[in-house]
């Protein structure tokens, strides 16, 4: 009987193998190019390919942070979710970890894997079907949300939450939460799944549900991809609005901003409450704007200003009121983002902080942190700062403080890649803000780029930390999934 081989061997065969497609040799148990693009005789048959070639590499060792760099030695673009289970399964026997990939959208090398497999979820984006009336879709996880809005709203239907910017991928955001200016009414986006089809670290292909390997289903929601890969995923629908009235409400005073946001989440008068921190000449993050949406028929009723409006201290000569349509509301960031790849910004890294604030200290924590920030230290950046409702939270895994009121802090740095000194130095920012913030209960929403060991991670998750090590236990018993998150 052959020796089954070591992790070395077949990380040597995989580094030796230079063409765009490679295969396993079952007779020399080493990975070798193939002249033709073709898998070599005993392999399990892929419908889509496997890449070693050093610009595949290169893009997969990189995200959007452009922070970390961690280069696999290889690359799976699948051609069904087959593919998946059979790779998940020969990394298992050789060793190797892990990582899926959407759209790279990680700030801290969450989706990278050092000398292992990244498997690039996009090929898996098939949506519907979708009817009128229709209560979910079901959809790859490779697809992205401004897909999933186009093709349901087709029929008059939208997923409840989405988060600002949608050119993200479903099962990207499900592994982390998908917080947006809707949660406090709608909950996350991990709230709105009803199913889920995924791969687990084993290399078995599931259906979960909360009714169906729950335990594998609530670990994998805002999970990070420590139990299974994402394949796919059924999502609640709701009636869509055509229109929506949109509100920019500027404040120049934090706590008065802050309690008004709360009154409009607990009283659910609108359909989307967020809001954005901005500096004065004199480069003070010290002015606010809160941003509210009504939705219209057929979701709502046509929203009455006087009502919407009522009790709020706001500026009443600044604010900006307009109609738009619902598709363009949900992709306002578009042109912006554009603007941002064009001038080069988007290649920049971006050492982002994410956190979530408990309503008892939300001003105290905010004023204090606002206070160290300066302009340069964000860049052409936002802070974005609103409320969520802890009632509308329920994945276990996406970790609240306990408060019924929570405040997603989120500064949004951006600042030249090549300057490793300012980096570094606002990756220790980041960690100073979340001690302070931890200190008071809040807690870290883990998109940002935060620098957490194993420890942190216990603590992070807490009481439900033994549910997902139980999961990761049972469902990839060898620990070969997403190492870069690292939480084991």
């Amino acid at each position: 009987m052959p020796r089954t081989p070591s992790r070395r061997t077949a990380l040597q065969g995989l580094a030796a193998a230079g063409a765009a497609v490679v295969g396993f040799d079952p007779f020399t148990r080493s990975w070798a190019a193939t002249a033709t693009g073709r898998p070599l005789a005993g392999l399990p048959k892929l419908d889509g390919s496997v890449h070693t070639d050093d610009a595949s590499l290169a893009a997969d060792a990189d995200d959007f942070g452009h922070i970390v760099h961690r280069r696999p030695v290889a690359v799976l673009r699948p051609g069904s979710v087959h593919d998946i289970v059979a790779m998940v399964r020969f990394c298992n026997e050789h060793g190797l970890s892990v990582a899926p990939r959407g759209q790279g959208h990680a700030t801290q090398g969450q989706a990278q894997v050092d000398g292992g497999l990244v498997i690039e979820t996009t090929p898996l984006a098939t949506i519907g079907p979708v009817g009128p009336g229709s209560a979910t879709v079901t959809v790859g996880a490779g697809a992205k949300w401004s897909e999933v809005a186009r093709a349901t709203l087709a029929h008059g239907l939208t997923p409840p939450t989405f988060t600002d910017y949608l050119e993200l991928s479903v099962g990207g955001t499900l592994s982390v939460g998908g917080i947006g200016g809707q949660t406090h009414q709608r909950g996350a986006q991990v709230d709105n799944v009803t199913e889920l089809q995924v791969v687990t670290g084993a290399g078995h292909l599931v259906r979960c549900s909360p009714t169906r390997h729950r335990d594998l289903f609530l670990a994998v929601l805002a999970g990070l991809g420590q139990c299974a890969v994402i394949v796919g995923a059924t999502l609640r629908l709701v009636p869509a609005p055509e229109t929506v009235r949109h509100y920019l409400l500027p404040y120049d005073d934090l706590r008065t901003f802050l309690d008004d946001q709360r009154l409009l989440v607990e009283e659910g008068r609108f359909d989307y409450v967020e809001g954005q921190v901005t500096a004065d000449g004199a480069g003070a993050f010290d002015g606010y704007v809160l941003e509210a949406v009504a939705y219209g028929p057929p979701a709502g009723p046509a929203p009455d200003d006087t009502t919407l409006l009522r009790g709020l201290r706001h500026d009443p000569a600044g604010a900006q009121t307009s109609d738009l349509g619902y598709y363009d509301f949900l992709d306002r960031l578009a042109a912006g983002v554009a603007a941002l790849k064009e001038a080069g910004l988007w290649a920049f890294a971006h050492p982002w902080l994410n956190l979530l604030l408990p309503g008892r200290e939300a001003a105290t924590l905010a004023a204090s942190l606002l206070e160290d920030l300066t302009p340069a230290d964000l860049g052409p950046g936002v802070v974005l700062l609103y409320p969520v409702l802890r009632e509308s939270l329920h994945a276990p895994l996406l970790r609240t403080p306990d408060d019924p009121v929570s405040y997603l802090l989120a500064v949004l740095r951006t600042t030249p890649p090549d300057d490793t000194a300012t980096v570094d130095r606002l990756l220790a920012a980041n960690r100073a803000a979340y001690d302070t913030v931890h200190a008071a209960g809040g807690t870290h929403y883990p998109v940002g780029s935060v620098p957490f060991d194993a420890a942190d991670w216990r603590e992070h998750f807490g009481p439900a930390y033994r549910r997902l090590a139980t999961a990761r236990h049972t469902y990839d018993p060898r620990g070969i999934l997403v190492p870069g998150q690292g939480i084991f």
